[in-house]
């Protein structure tokens, strides 16, 4: 993609549209947008690394599914009648860290816009603090914490996205606005079922 945040910014906002008129998010489309997320992880480099990996990893598994299962709510069910909700590997759990990926995103967004002398290696500690930080143990918060130090200026990464201070602060925006409703579905899902969203 020669500038991957509009792309990922339509996709999202068709994703958008669908929660907005329905009750029933296909996996399928959800999958196909989620997997043009990754080149954004790897355009912060070694210190999105871990992100990068576990976000590939439970996504692979996800459109894996998409051969039996229609919907993110036929995976839910399925999870619940069988009680594997949490169990490492379901793909209940693959779905949060993956809408953990997307919330990531969204809040790294948000902090790079908030103001213009923000620099990245604070937009993405901000974001890591508050999005992932919580369900990691010590050594990843540290690991993480301690990549910081190598993410990319941002002029550079302006640079990677082939965008400019101005054509950036559009996308985001537009992801931002898109990928909070797919997020707040994905979170009534759980809800719904009464499976907290604390893990």
């Amino acid at each position: 993609m020669d500038r991957p945040i509009p792309v990922i910014a339509d996709a999202f906002e068709e994703l958008s549209k669908f929660v907005s008129n329905s009750n029933d998010l296909q996996l399928r489309p959800f999958t196909e947008a989620c997997s043009l997320v990754p080149v954004l992880f790897g355009c912060l480099g070694f210190a999105f690394k871990f992100a990068e990996m576990e976000y590939h990893t439970k996504l692979r598994d996800l459109i894996e599914a998409t051969k039996d299962y229609d919907s993110l709510k036929n995976v839910l069910d399925y999870d619940m009648e069988h009680d594997t909700v949490r169990k490492p590997g379901s793909l209940s759990r693959n779905l949060r860290r993956v809408r953990q990926g997307l919330d990531l995103i969204r809040a790294l967004f948000e902090q790079f816009l908030s103001t213009e002398d923000c620099s990245l290696r604070e937009a993405a500690s901000t974001a890591y603090a508050q999005v992932c930080a919580p369900f990691h143990s010590w050594a990843v918060r540290t690991a993480a914490y301690a990549g910081m130090y190598a993410l990319p200026t941002r002029e550079q990464l302006l640079q990677k996205l082939n965008e400019t201070d101005i054509s950036v602060e559009k996308g985001m925006r537009r992801y931002i606005d898109a990928s909070v409703p797919v997020i707040q579905y994905i979170d009534k899902l759980y809800i719904d079922r009464k499976i907290s969203l604390d893990w």
